[in-house]
């Protein structure tokens, strides 16, 4: 594993989309699960008095930790240390895998089970495992289905959100054992227990566990996980050892700042005043959980994100995906279309960043987005994902604004028409001339549906207007005549 990991696109998402857009059965599948999701959202939100003023503290927080993030970073390393873990610092994802990887095989383990973690996505850890001939066992029982499936998450909450129950029961029929399938139903307690029962079995004879972190509190070197189904908490306290990616903006100052954050993520996430199950440890102790803890601290282009003054908000992200639920993007094409680990309009900003100006099909993330703000109105530590999405537009074309381009010349050519009344008169004269012969190739309700190329690159997604057969002022001037005298 090289590079930055599993947030690079293969396809441009215009392509991606288009492809996505052909399931039926994938939009409804979105469309059940996103509204089921949000309506819980909002319910739980009304009923919290002072929700707005959690957003703003929680905001604040994350601005203060990226403020001084180095500093809260040694801090953890520290107080972590002295609690008995050993901390590891990554710049990309092949130097995370890589650490991650000997720490495995000096345990002399060929096996890890694993507690749902985006970072361990990112950075494409089961891949790099298996190539060191380590076999990676999700227990979270959506990553476990989109792995049966030879699948990639869709959701950054529920990673198999595109599958209907009738998909997730063949999936497990095909990847369990014959006496396990033969038990499976459409009911999702059922489901759930037959890959409960198969997944108790790993947990008691794993000896090695990896993990993510949804916080990490600088002042004590604790890490925090909350998790719904508990299967993350046998992984935390059965194995041996235990191996934790954390992304270096996970960090926060003192457990005081994690009571804001324990208040804002089940809410957006999952519609829940309180988490379910929320796991918090500190270094080793002896006769209580592993013997051995290691925290492997990963960048894989946070910095880079961090030095730009708009775009670093992305960083405050709790991966509550509630931008995801009620994007009318996401809804149609989901999450794979996003090409990446990080799906949706909180994708669509931290993708493009995290693999900066060489992220390929990554460039056209930003352009993923109808702007339409719902993102920010419910983004829980207030990302201005649309003010971000601009951000990266505009660094987008600067970028490119040395290179020859129609579109540029196109427009330096009507720059210079309209510099002059009557270039622009006769040129609008002109314009009314040609419309009928537009009209007859493909116009439409005053509209033309397809122009000759370079022009067919607005109307492959528009209707190019028509000129009007009067302007307004030769309008006004047959109202008025005395005044144009």
């Amino acid at each position: 594993m090289t590079g930055t990991g599993r947030i690079t696109a293969a396809l441009p998402f215009p392509v991606a989309a288009r492809r996505q857009l052909a399931d039926g059965q994938l939009r409804d599948n979105l469309r059940r699960a996103t509204r089921t999701i949000r309506d819980r959202r909002a319910r739980t939100v009304a009923q919290v008095p002072d929700w707005e003023a959690l957003r703003a503290a929680g905001t604040a927080i994350k601005d203060d930790v990226l403020g001084r993030l180095p500093e809260l970073l040694e801090q953890f390393e520290a107080a972590a240390g002295a609690a008995g873990a050993q901390v590891h610092w990554a710049r990309d994802a092949a130097e995370a895998c890589a650490v991650v990887t000997d720490l495995v095989r000096a345990t002399g383990a060929d096996e890890v089970v694993k507690v749902k973690s985006m970072a361990t996505q990112e950075i494409g850890l089961n891949e790099a495992l298996a190539a060191a001939g380590i076999s990676a066992v999700e227990t979270d029982l959506a990553e476990l289905i989109v792995q049966l499936a030879g699948d990639t998450p869709s959701h950054i909450l529920v990673p198999a959100i595109h599958y209907n129950r009738r998909q997730i029961r063949d999936i497990l029929a095909a990847g369990l054992p014959a006496a396990d399938a033969a038990r499976l139903t459409d009911d999702p307690a059922v489901l759930a227990e037959v890959a409960r029962y198969r997944l108790r079995q790993r947990f008691l004879t794993a000896r090695v566990a990896v993990c993510g972190a949804n916080f990490a509190v600088a002042e004590t070197g604790s890490l925090v996980v909350v998790e719904s189904e508990g299967n993350g908490r046998m992984c935390l306290t059965l194995p041996e050892t235990l191996i934790c990616v954390v992304g270096v903006e996970k960090v926060v100052p003192t457990f005081t700042d994690l009571e804001v954050f324990l208040q804002l993520l089940p809410a957006s996430a999952t519609g829940e005043r309180m988490n379910p199950y929320t796991s918090v440890w500190t270094g080793v102790r002896p006769g209580d959980g592993p013997r051995s803890v290691h925290v492997v601290l990963l960048d894989n282009g946070r910095s880079d994100t961090l030095a730009d003054r708009v775009g670093r908000q992305a960083l405050r992200c709790i991966r509550c995906s509630a931008c995801l639920n009620v994007c009318p993007v996401y809804e149609q094409v989901g999450g794979h279309a996003y090409g990446s680990t990080y799906p949706g309009p909180i994708g669509a900003i931290l993708s493009p960043q995290l693999t900066g100006p060489d992220g390929g099909a990554n460039r056209t993330l930003p352009y993923a987005s109808t702007l339409c703000g719902a993102c920010y109105d419910v983004c829980p530590v207030r990302i201005n994902i649309p003010e971000v999405l601009v951000h990266l537009r505009q660094v987008g074309v600067d970028a490119r604004r040395d290179r020859p381009s129609p579109e540029r010349a196109a427009l330096r050519a009507m720059s210079w028409v309209m510099r002059d009344r009557r270039r622009y008169r006769a040129a609008l004269r002109a314009a009314r001339r040609g419309a009928a012969p537009l009209r007859r190739v493909g116009g439409r309700r005053g509209g033309v549906r397809r122009l000759p190329w370079p022009l067919s690159a607005w109307t492959t997604a528009r209707d190019a207007p028509l000129p009007p057969g009067q302007t307004f002022g030769e309008w006004w001037a047959g109202r008025n005549p005395e005044a144009h005298r």
